[in-house]
């Protein structure tokens, strides 16, 4: 048998810290029952517990692709994964609602290094067009076999032990990748970068959390003159970044990529793909346990399906792609999706999950296409040496993408959740702070005598329906508006590689131990 080429063996070893990655996203949105019954956070607090990991990872991407351009992807991608393997254990084992946010953000510390790393990598690894739309389809595909076995393993983690226990699996993994990355990947670095900005960074990263900051503050109190002004502050500092950027000789961002008719629309359809995406996962796990009432790990199982949607629609890509264009093939796919989004309008407190799980499948089937063409299109736009920043780009993308889904989804069924239960149950008794999240009733009905704890439940549970189907509504049209951006923007697309004008000419530097 003919040996298996190293970079194929990398593939594997890249594979590794993104099925983590995605595994600790699915993970967390299983435990968010425990936790809110263990550490008891408000609203706020909660939305901050389970995406203030993806903002710290959305704000601090494209620096950490630019440093990877810049010291070397694989040094970066081995610094990234023993930090993350570090602050897992440390997640594991914290005790209040305020030390469980910060920790998640170190985790989005760690993580900001491994998707632009990986990404980086197979660009450079892989310079056959065919060879590269593969080991992308590979690369999304580790994602989702992380969602796939992160449900199983965290609802046999939630079965037997607390719900810290959900962050451990990742440290082997990344002990593994510590031991085979020196090994199995090569060092690229641009030997023309420039210094990093550090200017830029901090601009980057206040935009991105100021602007998320005044999105949970209008989840939790409503639109007013302190949300409103941290949003504008994050455009202000947002506009400052991006001027700054035209003025550097060597940027963290090279906006001439935004020309690229393919490089744009791709990213389009890409972030709003995963707005939908990550908003969803969040009300999946809790309508599966909070309003069938299933156990953990049967909730972990009934998500398997969606996440094998993924598998397959990412390994089928390829070979669609030979079949369909670009452009067509990523309208479909979105058309697909807002499908799935609308089955999910048609959700309610029973009988079973079957509506839920064929929604999710079908979302998923049709975002995978998206996701593998989307991220080929941005990828192949940016020449080799700048493939970090081009990669940090279209994760930030994904990154800002499920983290906004998250927060205005998440503000959306929570406002229909709040007005659902503003008046009194019967008999009188009224609601307050504790209930304003699902997993708070089911929590504060177990307290109360057994007929209002039941009518507490219910109307918990109704409203968080509701919710649901109206973010689900919102998901649909979003997509459906997606699908017309892609048809009409990527219909002549082709992932050529070329460079941006007037962009230098593709150089890379290629190290090894």
């Amino acid at each position: 048998m003919a040996p298996v080429p190293r970079n194929w063996l990398g593939l594997a070893v890249i594979a590794l810290p993104c099925a983590v990655y995605a595994m600790d996203l699915t993970v967390l949105n299983l435990a968010v029952p425990a936790v809110s019954a263990d550490l008891r956070p408000s609203s706020t607090q909660l939305l901050w517990i389970v995406d203030s990991y993806g903002f710290l990872v959305a704000g601090l991407l494209i620096t950490m692709g630019a440093l990877g351009d810049r010291v070397g992807r694989r040094r970066v991608l081995l610094v990234g994964a023993a930090g993350f393997g570090v602050v897992s254990v440390l997640a594991a084992y914290t005790p209040t609602a305020e030390t469980l946010i910060a920790a998640r953000a170190a985790l989005g510390v760690a993580g900001a290094t491994l998707a632009p790393s990986t990404l980086a990598l197979i660009r450079t690894m892989f310079d056959d067009p065919r060879q590269r739309t593969i080991a992308i389809s590979v690369w999304i595909t580790s994602f989702s076999t992380g969602a796939a076995i992160g449900p199983l393993v965290g609802g046999l983690l939630l079965e037997h032990f607390w719900w810290g226990a959900v962050f451990l699996p990742a440290v082997p993994v990344m002990v593994l990748v510590l031991v085979l990355g020196p090994r199995l990947l090569p060092e690229y670095r641009d030997p023309a970068a420039g210094r990093l900005d550090p200017i830029s960074a901090l601009l980057g990263l206040l935009a991105v959390l100021a602007v998320i900051y005044g999105l949970k503050q209008a989840a939790q109190d409503g639109i007013g003159w302190a949300p409103a002004a941290a949003v504008l502050a994050g455009l202000v500092l947002g506009a400052a970044f991006l001027r700054r950027q035209r003025r550097l000789p060597d940027p963290l961002i090279d906006l001439r990529l935004f020309r690229v008719p393919a490089f744009s629309a791709a990213l389009a359809a890409y972030t709003l793909g995963f707005f939908v995406n990550f908003g969803s996962l969040l009300f999946v796990s809790q309508y599966l346990q909070l309003v069938l009432g299933l156990s953990p790990l049967a909730a972990g199982a009934w998500t398997v399906p969606s996440a094998a949607g993924f598998v397959l629609g990412s390994l089928l890509t390829p070979r669609l792609l030979r079949a369909a264009a670009p452009g067509p093939l990523t309208a479909a796919g979105l058309l697909l999706a807002a499908a799935g989004a609308a089955l999910l309008t048609l959700l309610d407190t029973g009988p079973g999950p079957a509506t839920v799980v064929a929604g999710s499948v079908i979302i998923s089937l049709g975002l995978s296409a998206v996701f593998t063409v989307a991220t080929d299109l941005v990828v192949a736009a940016a020449p080799p040496r700048r493939a970090g920043a081009a990669s940090a780009i279209s994760e930030t993308g994904s990154e800002l993408g499920g983290a906004l889904g998250i927060a205005v989804l998440g503000a959306v069924a929570a406002a229909v959740y709040r007005l659902q239960l503003a008046e009194p149950l019967p008999g009188g008794r009224g609601l307050d702070v504790t209930v304003d999240t699902l997993g708070a009733a089911v929590a504060t009905a177990g307290s109360w005598p057994a007929t209002q704890g039941e009518l507490l439940l219910d109307a918990a549970r109704a409203a968080f329906v509701d919710g649901f189907q109206v973010a689900a509504a919102l998901s649909a049209a979003v997509l459906l508006a997606t699908a017309a951006l892609a048809w009409r923007r990527l219909r002549e697309a082709e992932p050529d590689g070329a460079e941006p004008d007037g962009a230098e000419p593709s150089r890379c530097r290629e190290t090894s131990r």
